[in-house]
């Protein structure tokens, strides 16, 4: 018997792909903060605040691999390294700034939900995600 919904699993592998990249808050917090345009490495991880270097050096690679992000080292003592959005990742801004707007307005009202379900199942503190703080930030 055939399931009733098939999925195609090239357009599932292409969304998670795509979702595993832009979906997490480092990524989200450093592209719509090179949007504006280059920024050395530095200067993004001030404007990004919280993210380690690793992290920031990390995020910066992937983006870098998946074609959002271009990555300019000059030849100068210290080295200085820049970074600017590419035509793709220009293109990502529109909706990763859209969720990131939504997140803002919406993280209380989420965290909310939350405690009202936890609270309602006695789920309290047993949830998949402990974020209802960072939702409040």
């Amino acid at each position: 018997m055939k399931p009733r919904h098939q999925h195609l699993s090239e357009d599932c592998r292409a969304v998670s792909g795509v979702l595993n990249r832009v979906g997490d808050k480092w990524t989200v917090l450093v592209v719509t903060k090179l949007g504006p345009g280059r920024m050395r490495f530095s200067e993004l991880r001030g404007a990004v605040g919280g993210i380690s270097q690793k992290m920031l050096t990390a995020t910066l690679r992937g983006l870098e691999r998946d074609g959002f992000v271009v990555r300019e080292q000059f030849p100068t003592i210290p080295p200085r390294v820049e970074y600017e959005l590419t035509d793709l990742g220009r293109e990502l801004l529109e909706p990763v700034t859209a969720l990131a707007e939504w997140a803002r307005r919406n993280g209380e009202r989420v965290a909310r939900a939350r405690e009202r379900f936890d609270k309602a199942t006695g789920n309290v503190g047993k949830g998949d995600w402990d974020e209802a703080e960072e939702l409040r930030l």
